[in-house]
């Protein structure tokens, strides 16, 4: 008698564990970018790329980047001039790029005297880097929310 009520709540039990888990996405597949619905503001930019060698940098090891980040090759990751911080952008943040299907991530900053520039991230791959030369490209990155624009401009 005890059996069959332990069978029952064990098979009770391992149905909805089964069911539980098939509900489930564990697949990255699916997952859509939480960025596809957002709104996309468009600049245009001159866009070049950059790679890790002691030569492009200004610290001690090339591999880390100005926020601190450690850049490896694979990454898409950009850097970006000062004055498009001014435009909200910072540390983290996603654009796309013209011509380019991946979305980058803002890795690293330029130095001051570089306006309206993006820099692409090639790892080591210094002829890649070379191939691609300067471009005139539109660069989309998403719209700040105005009021916590504003609140910060209030502070």
């Amino acid at each position: 008698m005890i059996r069959k009520y332990i069978y029952g709540i064990v098979s009770s039990l391992l149905f909805f564990v089964i069911v539980g888990f098939s509900a489930c996405n564990f697949s990255d597949k699916n997952i859509e970018d939480k960025t596809s619905n957002e709104d996309w503001d468009t600049l245009q930019v001159n866009v070049s790329a950059f790679n890790s060698v002691r030569y492009q940098t200004a610290g001690n090891n090339p591999n880390v980047a100005a926020w601190g980040d450690t850049l490896k090759p694979g990454m898409n990751a950009v850097a970006i001039s000062r004055d498009l911080m001014d435009l909200g952008l910072g540390h983290n943040d996603k654009i796309k790029i013209q011509g380019f299907d991946s979305i980058f991530t803002i890795k690293d900053k330029m130095h001051y005297r570089w306006r309206k520039r993006v820099d692409i991230f090639m790892g080591k791959d210094i002829q890649k880097a070379k191939n691609f030369g300067r471009k005139k490209l539109e660069i989309y990155y998403l719209k700040k929310d105005s009021t916590a624009t504003e609140a910060v401009a209030s502070e």
